[in-house]
């Protein structure tokens, strides 16, 4: 299979995902509230957590030495927060429970390692809304596991240094919330109304629901643990030995445990692990140091080859992004988009979600990123529709693919989407037959005279407020090429750049930053991302502007893959912070 696939032209969507991701490593670990390491367990959670759970986040969450320093500059630097991590203990309150103190009420038992589980992807909402209320906002918090908090299957499973005062906050937090003695297999522990569960399992403190605490019961009097795995321990093997904490998943237990495929029916976080990892094991291991905050996702090859996502390496969409415009600040290289369009468009529906806005329809009035969100999927899910009028007239001839954006303000912004076509005529062919499509689904078209193109056409759909032109004609290099392209300017820019990304000092740049010999597949240059979209006041927008001031601390994106050997792949994300105060 070749690897390297990539969503679509708005990578602020995968930064704003991975920000998700990164901030669920987060939440298992309270990494910035303690200051020293405490003895523990010295064991992984997942001993305890059962070894059909699709998603575990496992965490150091007493960091010491460069590792405490680095992950208190990351906090800080995100959040402007001298104690960045405080608000995620509110995943320890229960109901009825004020504010805990860390130095009080929790260090004195926490151990070194921490870990949450879930027993659904369906559940991972939940906890998705937990760090975004907790990260986000001054909100007070509670844990995912309680009533009213998204009905979130699975536990949170903490290392314990003193078992003696790990009960003991345990006892006091059931009695906030009203909870009776309950047992289970000859372990007792304290439930809640609402079904949230409290009590201590092989010296660790489990927080969860019932079925969590249940399943963490079974798996310690000898049922099968995630710790013993075998990809499990495999994806563990290639970590990075400077990782914080870990985000582990598994997409086939949770279809085997559910009957049934979930496919096409994820969103919020489960949305982006299918987007990110297709149908494969996938664990992203998160690396802080004082500069920067590095995600390395791999994932273990399916034994019926199935597509890998974004997780995967590739060669090809490393070297189409050397190829696209030398002045873009948005630059995505893809491999073979013919197999994995119909899945990226999918999956960023799931990155909408994370932010709370759907793409479904577009909204009327004043520019909103909702109704640009349609008017950019409309084409993209037309040349991925499953259907065998997509596939003989689209992806037949569909090959690698770039994405791009170049201008710092709107007057010279360009923007375009180009695939390698390899068959020319088809995708001569296709120009009008997207058009028929699109005009079918709401939009109006219009003949245009574009430099350089062999067929084209300008097409005005909702939510774009410029005129999306569709071309086809030879790149300066020769090769056939496809085109969406935001006016004529673009379209050209496509066809015949001035000079290529790959001679940019930004190029080289990325190049050093991901190391490993991964070469960027892509870049992302925030600061003129979040200048653009205050030119047009979309600061404000409701779906993006609890992110702006997170994406503000954001210097750079760059992201690559390469191969860990026959069976394993990896995708490095880097993500360049500004300096605190800086």
């Amino acid at each position: 299979m070749p690897f390297g696939q990539s969503p679509s032209p708005r990578a602020r969507a995968i930064a704003r995902a991975l920000a998700a991701i990164a901030s669920v490593l987060a939440a298992a670990a309270l990494a910035g509230c303690g200051s020293s390491s405490a003895p523990g367990t010295s064991a992984d959670p997942a001993v305890v957590v059962p070894a059909s759970a699709p998603l575990y986040a496992g965490a150091t969450v007493r960091p010491a030495g460069a590792q405490q320093t680095a992950t208190l500059a990351v906090g800080r630097a995100l959040t402007h927060q001298a104690d960045p991590y405080l608000r995620l203990l509110g995943a320890l309150q229960t109901p009825g429970s004020p504010a805990l103190s860390f130095k009080r009420e929790v260090a004195p038992w926490l151990g070194p390692h921490a870990g949450v589980f879930v027993t659904s992807l369906g559940s991972s909402g939940a906890l998705l809304s937990l760090v975004q209320q907790g990260l986000l906002s001054s909100s007070s918090t509670t844990s995912p596991f309680a009533a009213g908090a998204g009905s979130a299957q699975g536990a949170i499973v903490l290392d314990t240094s003193n078992e003696a005062k790990a009960r003991s906050f345990l006892d006091a937090q059931a009695r906030r919330a009203g909870a009776h003695a309950a047992s289970y297999r000859g372990f007792s522990y304290e439930a809640t109304s609402g079904g949230l569960a409290l009590g201590i399992v092989h010296r660790f403190a489990v927080i969860g629901s019932e079925a969590g605490m249940h399943g963490v019961i079974d798996t310690e009097l000898g049922g099968a643990s995630l710790e013993h795995a075998s990809g499990y321990q495999a994806l563990l093997s290639f970590a990075p030995a400077q990782a914080l904490a870990h985000l582990y998943s598994n997409p086939e237990s949770s279809t085997s445990s559910a009957g049934t495929s979930q496919a096409g029916q994820q969103e919020g976080l489960a949305g982006v692990l299918a987007l990110l990892g297709g149908a494969r094991e996938a664990n992203v291991s998160v690396v802080p140091s004082a500069s920067s905050i590095a995600l390395d996702a791999d994932t273990l090859a399916h034994p019926t080859g199935a597509p890998g996502g974004l997780l995967s390496s590739s060669a090809q969409g490393a070297g189409t992004l050397a190829q696209l415009p030398g002045e873009s600040w948005l630059a995505v290289g893809l491999g073979n988009v013919a197999t994995t369009l119909a899945a990226d468009v999918q999956g960023l529906r799931g990155l909408l979600s994370i932010a709370g806005a759907s793409p479904e329809a577009p909204a009327s009035g004043t520019l909103n990123l909702k109704g640009l969100f349609e008017g950019l999927f409309m084409p993209l899910a037309a040349l991925g529709a499953d259907t065998p009028q997509a596939r003989q007239d689209f992806q037949s001839w569909m090959g690698s693919a770039g994405i791009f954006a170049e201008g710092a303000s709107l007057l010279e912004l360009k923007a375009a989407v180009e695939i390698e076509s390899t068959d020319p005529a088809r995708s001569r062919a296709a120009v009008a037959q997207l058009g028929a499509q699109l005009r079918k689904a709401g939009g109006s078209l219009a003949p245009v005279a574009t430099s350089g193109a062999e067929a084209a056409i300008g097409a005005r759909l909702p939510g774009l407020p410029v005129v999306l032109e569709i071309a086809a004609g030879r790149a300066s290099d020769g090769h056939a090429e496809f085109v969406l392209g935001l006016g004529e300017a673009s379209v050209g820019a496509a066809l015949d750049p001035p000079s290529a990304l790959s001679g940019a000092a930004s190029y080289s740049a990325a190049d050093a930053a991901l190391g490993e010999g991964i070469k960027p597949s892509i870049m992302f240059d925030v600061p003129t991302f979040i200048s653009l979209l205050e030119a047009v006041g979309l600061t404000e927008d409701p779906t993006i502007s609890k992110f702006v001031p997170y994406l503000r601390t954001l210097t750079t994106l760059d992201g690559g893959g390469r191969t860990l050997g026959a069976q394993a792949q990896r995708f490095r994300l880097v993500a360049g912070l500004t300096p605190v105060g800086g």
